[in-house]
């Protein structure tokens, strides 16, 4: 019960952050305003949020757990490209099932640099996740192999091309058909596991 009121607390937090912010920039919402909007204090904000620009990416911060979670559930039979493809495309789809939302948050995000430096702190953590996932299902020392961290980054970069293209287009662009470019950009280098 109290995971679920955090929960909610959290995501009305987030909530209120994305309307103000939508209607005010980044830089002019404080977050006393943020609090205030989602009736909390300002104490109640630092429980669940270390900074103004944590409440905006909040809304991605399950995206890694996710790749790496389908990442292992793929077929160990199937091949880095495939399975990798699958793993990016569990967090995009996320932001397509939400379009209208997930893209005003994308959108803040990568045109504000402050949330954009946070953003791509996230990343690197997924990127060292879905490498330990890649490792251990090629059976590779990671403190060895060069090619877990190398596909890793290479598969996080088609990601985050991705959402660069979508954001860049308002949505028109399909992040389905957006995601098989870029992984048939990169298939090859991806299924060269040395």
């Amino acid at each position: 019960m109290a995971e679920r009121k955090r929960r909610l607390v959290s995501s009305e937090l987030s909530e209120a952050a994305l309307q103000l912010l939508a209607l005010k920039g980044f830089d002019a919402v404080t977050i006393d305003e943020i609090a205030a909007a989602a009736g909390v204090s300002k104490r109640t904000f630092f429980r669940h949020f270390a900074s103004k620009e944590d409440v905006v990416v909040q809304f991605l911060t399950d995206m890694g757990a996710g790749m790496r979670a389908e990442l292992a559930a793929r077929p160990v039979a199937e091949p880095p490209s495939v399975a990798l493809r699958h793993a990016v495309w569990v967090s995009l789809a996320a932001c397509a099932a939400h379009s209208e939302r997930a893209l005003r948050v994308v959108q803040l995000i990568l045109r504000t640099p402050a949330l954009r430096a946070r953003f791509l702190e996230r990343q690197d953590q997924w990127c060292d996740d879905v490498a330990a996932e890649l490792a251990r299902r090629l059976d590779l020392d990671p403190d060895v192999a060069l090619y877990p961290g190398l596909a890793a980054r290479m598969a996080l970069a088609a990601f985050d091309t991705v959402l660069q293209r979508w954001s860049a287009s308002d949505g028109a662009e399909d992040p389905a058909e957006l995601t098989d470019r870029a992984f048939t950009t990169i298939t090859p280098a991806l299924d060269a596991v040395a």
